[in-house]
């Protein structure tokens, strides 16, 4: 094994390696979940050589300058004030997405017109319109974090993966017998998974453009999909009331979930992989297990359906986004509702938790160990 480079996560604090094996390039993660300003960084860099190879002796400072990078970023206070920006008219028909690249440097918008088009942040300038899809655009990815390719999943039962930086549309993946409504890629950048309203999920190579498998088992649209942080497993929710851990090297079903009396809103895994937080038309947001597949909690306090629902980055908070107009906040830890947000005059479809650290977002730098 030769490590190539070192990735820095702000938040959640790691570092990810990059290491070349057998002629490929694979990545590894040190989550450094318990930094603080405070922490001793020499015992820290001993702790992390003890149980990982490829941090060599000579490797050692720059991990340690690294770790101090990031308890320098913990030790600034975010004080950020939001006011309008930029507005931006391009697209001739609504709306479906917009999803940012790791950085925040570019983002991307899905729309009606069936086209989706890509922008510089700073600017409001339109970089690319990836023109091809014959329906609605309406599922839209950056295979974050390197940034270098976007998926597009469109009502006309076809994926396309493009170069992000020329716009040239590199594969359609065909597979799917009705539209696409969720994708995902797995953190490696090697495979893109597809939902779609066939009740079936599709993992595709990104490489060959080849279908890998087929994930079969559900009885309705599966409308929800996530990668665990280490890319082995794969969840999907369905509007069959149910929930799907897959294998994602065998593509076999590991765990169904079964406990919600409605449709599937979201799924999502928590950052260590230890938890799948779920929300359901039935009002309620449940927490389950991965390894087990077994509920530990269920959360309720919503009076219309839950329409989406996600984990912070540290994943010590779970929010929820309901029909009902309020959101709501709960412990990961105790489950119970820490508060709830009220002012909105219609339902909230989509909500996204930050962190309660003194920074919000997350960054990466990567440190190229081939330079002088």
């Amino acid at each position: 094994m030769k490590l190539k480079r070192f990735l820095v996560r702000y938040y959640p604090p790691g570092i990810t390696l990059e290491y070349e094996k057998g002629g490929c390039l694979r990545t590894r993660s040190i989550d450094l979940l318990d930094l603080t300003p405070e922490t001793n960084i020499d015992e820290l860099v001993a702790e992390i050589r003890r149980s990982e190879p490829l941090i060599t002796e000579s490797r050692a400072d720059q991990v340690k300058q690294l770790i101090l990078r990031l308890q320098q970023k913990q030790g600034q206070q975010g004080h950020h004030r939001f006011c309008f920006f930029k507005e931006l008219k391009a697209h001739i028909l609504p709306l479906t997405n917009v999803a940012f690249d790791k950085s925040g440097s570019r983002f991307i918008t899905g729309s009606y017109d069936r086209t989706c088009r890509v922008w510089d942040t700073a600017s409001g300038t339109e970089l690319h319109t990836l023109e091809g899809h014959r329906n609605v655009v309406y599922a839209i990815a950056f295979n974050n974090p390197y940034g270098d390719k976007i998926a597009t999943g469109s009502f006309d039962k076809t994926c396309k993966l493009w170069y992000a930086e020329t716009g040239k549309c590199i594969h359609t993946f065909r597979g799917h017998m009705a539209e696409i409504v969720c994708l995902a890629f797995n953190p490696q950048s090697t495979l893109v998974a597809t939902g779609s309203m066939d009740a079936t999920a599709k993992l595709w190579d990104v490489e060959t453009g080849e279908e890998v498998a087929s994930l079969t088992d559900h009885t309705a649209e599966v409308l929800s999909l996530c990668f665990n942080t280490v890319g082995n497993q794969l969840v999907t929710g369905s509007f069959d009331h149910t929930v799907a851990i897959w294998d994602v090297a065998s593509g076999s079903r590991v765990h169904t979930l079964i406990g919600h009396r409605g449709e599937i809103s979201n799924v999502q895994f928590n950052w260590d992989c230890s938890l799948i937080v779920t929300g359901s038309m039935d009002k309620t947001c449940k927490v389950w297990e991965a390894v087990s597949g077994k509920c530990v909690a269920t959360l309720v306090g919503h009076k219309e359906e839950v329409l989406d629902v996600c984990f912070d980055l540290s994943g010590q908070l779970i929010a929820t986004a309901s029909a009902d107009g309020t959101a709501q906040v709960f412990s990961a830890i105790t489950h119970q509702c820490l508060m709830t947000l009220e002012g909105h005059d219609g339902e909230i479809s989509k909500l996204l938790l930050a962190t309660h650290s003194g920074f919000k977002g997350t960054a990466e730098l990567s440190e190229d160990l081939g330079r002088p």
